[in-house]
């Protein structure tokens, strides 16, 4: 049976959403039940969902999907606070495929606003045992080198969703920051394993490029694309080591306070498995330039 599953993705945020997108879509096993663009907040473009709606549109365009995906439009902007939600198309499309029959996946490649919203507005929807929602977020725990002297960028977004849906009764599987950051990629793979591979395959690679040329450093050649270790665990959830952690308070900081929440767990990935994620994800797009 196909794996239900949503992609929440503030797309136009960094360079890697795309991929992770891409991955998903040309992914037989997974029924994509539609995608949601995320805001990544305003410190970058005062219209970031409407960016990420953009960036969505065009990769369909280039899969030639057209308007076979259901595109949902996600919230412009974060919670103000724990209790007040941002209604949302995307959050309607949580709550309608939460209350089909069956397991549904939600993957968040930013900011887990329209999940927590649409708790908010569906309480009823955090008591179905078959919903999982997997979140590329967070700050590494027991002191792990990376996130300790600044907060997470995706949970610095929302800080509000993210305590809603963590204190809630849903079945989270987290992606920390520590782990996201291992799926690191050459230029020099990227141009031979994914560039020559049609308009789709240069795109991706040159967006990629163009991003760390102006945002992070021109001499640099490699970047990590660790949302798609959310593709990947949904694919095969055992393809990662995991350990059960006690919920913790998030700070308005983006760091965990020490502040436990009572009954409440996560399951939080301490290592994923880059190799099947990287061959798999070449291959599925090598496939698809060649039979289009």
């Amino acid at each position: 049976m196909k794996k239900r599953l949503i992609i929440n993705t503030d797309a136009k945020n960094e360079a890697d959403d795309q991929f992770a997108i891409v991955h998903a879509l040309l992914s037989p096993s997974l029924d994509i039940r539609g995608i949601v663009p995320a805001h990544f907040g305003d410190r970058r473009s005062s219209r970031s969902m409407l960016d990420s709606r953009d960036e969505v549109d065009l990769l369909l365009r280039m899969l030639d999907l057209g308007t076979d995906i259901r595109v949902a439009n996600g919230a412009e902007h974060g919670m103000p606070d724990e209790a007040t939600p941002v209604g949302s198309d995307g959050a309607r499309l949580i709550i309608e495929e939460a209350h089909k029959p069956g397991p549904l996946y939600v993957i968040f490649l930013g900011p887990l606003t329209d999940m927590a919203s649409a708790v908010l507005l569906d309480p009823s929807i955090a008591d179905n045992p078959d919903l999982i929602v997997v979140w590329i977020g967070g700050t590494p725990y027991d002191g792990i080198a990376g996130g300790e002297d600044h907060g997470e960028f995706n949970l610095s977004n929302d800080v509000p969703s993210a305590n809603v849906v963590f204190r809630s009764r849903l079945t989270v599987w987290q992606i920390p920051m520590s782990v996201y950051t291992q799926v690191a990629v050459g230029y020099a793979e990227l141009d031979e394993r994914v560039a020559p591979y049609g308009e789709l395959g240069a795109y991706l690679v040159r967006q990629l490029k163009e991003f760390n040329a102006e945002h992070v450093d021109p001499e640099i050649e490699y970047r990590s694309l660790g949302d798609s270790q959310a593709v990947s665990v949904v694919l095969n959830p055992h393809g990662a080591v995991w350990r059960h952690r006690q919920v913790r308070v998030f700070g308005a900081d983006a760091r965990m306070t020490n502040i436990a929440v009572e009954g409440r767990s996560v399951r939080v990935a301490e290592s994923v498995d880059v190799r099947f994620l990287l061959e798999d994800m070449f291959a599925k797009i090598k496939a698809h330039a060649i039979g289009s």
